[in-house]
């Protein structure tokens, strides 16, 4: 297919999940990423001197090839959607990230927007192929201040177009915490040398707070979202773990709203978030309620349990409802399909509209 033909039915397909969002009560509307082929390694568009390489490609540049592909084996993903964003020159920015994809929804909603970026955190420690990479940039860290510069100019773009929320996706936060002493299980996360786990999230955290520093909090919201994995419906195979070890990274970086996976017990109690007080006290929650892996249609009444409990710790105003993650993070092996998705968004927009009558009775009472 022809680059204009692909764009073409890219936003075709694009209006049409946007007038599904609408139809089902969403607030804030997403494009549905549909022209990224996963979360991360679109970038190799997007981004000079990024190159998409193959499993077979990467593997040459491995020193511990056996750890690589013990890792791989741990994936349950089709070795066709094996490929990633790898840094092979002076990285530049092409002036567009995922701004295009903004302008595009604009056309077809009036409603307030989100758009989704990788984390700073996570596109360096994924494009950094030590062999590799490391001809260009003497070190990950140099590699990621020109990242960091990157992602400054585009979300002035966005902001410039209008964007009401910028979520900032960093799930490989969770690998530093939850594989000491395991396999890894980030493919995108696998490739970079292992630090100290304090070390790397001082890394991280340094990388996000640059970027959330920069944004303009009067303009638009910044987020900031954390899962254990989505890229298969088998869940022995995810990370497991609280919140916990993430909640000094959390303070610090100081998002407006954190996105988060809590519909699975893999995710640990909400205590765990919100006996902090500087959380409850800096950032509303995006709460996960809704396991973008399964098929089933989550209950209306555990959501508004999941969300009770929420409230025990934060004001109505400052919960916000959500999938745990996307459901399709390789564009060749989607973890659901549509008429699944579409029964899962009814049930939290449903849930929605009950709380909301709750809280209004109450108001006028």
């Amino acid at each position: 297919m022809e680059p204009h033909d692909f764009d073409q039915l890219i936003e075709r397909e694009t209006q049409k999940v946007i007038k599904l969002q609408e139809d089902l009560g969403i607030d804030v509307i997403t494009s549905g990423e549909l022209g990224r082929d996963n979360y991360v390694s679109f970038v190799s568009d997007k981004i000079g001197g990024v190159r998409m390489m193959s499993m077979s490609e990467m593997l040459d540049y491995i020193d511990d090839k056996k750890a690589f592909e013990n890792m791989l084996t741990t994936l349950d993903v089709p070795a066709v959607s094996m490929k990633n964003a790898i840094c092979v020159g002076k990285l530049h920015d092409k002036g567009d990230i995922v701004a295009n994809e903004l302008l595009t929804m604009k056309k077809f909603t009036d409603k307030p927007v989100k758009i989704t970026l990788p984390g700073p955190y996570l596109l360096t420690r994924s494009m950094w192929l030590p062999n590799l990479s490391g001809k260009v940039y003497g070190s990950k860290e140099e590699l990621g201040q020109d990242v960091i510069q990157i992602m400054k100019e585009e979300i002035d773009n966005l902001v410039d177009i209008g964007v009401d929320v910028i979520q900032l996706d960093e799930p490989v936060l969770t690998e530093v915490v939850f594989t000491e002493g395991k396999p890894r299980s980030f493919m995108c996360a696998a490739l970079s040398e292992r630090k100290d786990p304090k070390e790397e999230l001082e890394f991280a955290s340094s990388l996000i707070g640059q970027i959330m520093d920069h944004i303009d909090r009067t303009r638009t919201v910044a987020s900031l979202h954390v899962c254990r994995g989505n890229w298969s419906k088998d869940e022995r195979i995810l990370l497991t773990g609280p919140y916990t070890p993430l909640l000094e990274l959390f303070a610090k970086v100081n998002p407006d709203l954190l996105t988060l996976e809590f519909s699975t017990p893999r995710a640990g109690e909400l205590s765990s978030l919100l006996a902090d007080s500087r959380i409850v006290e800096q950032s509303a929650l995006g709460l996960g309620v809704m396991n973008p892996r399964n098929d089933e249609t989550e209950k209306v009444d555990a959501i508004l349990a999941r969300v009770e409990e929420a409230m025990t710790y934060l004001p109505k105003e400052n919960i916000w409802l959500n999938p745990d993650c996307g459901f399709a993070t390789f564009a060749n092996s989607p973890v659901n399909v549509l008429d699944n998705i579409s029964g899962k968004i009814r049930a939290l927009t449903e849930a929605a509209s009950i709380l909301r009558s709750k809280n209004d009775e109450a108001v006028n009472r």
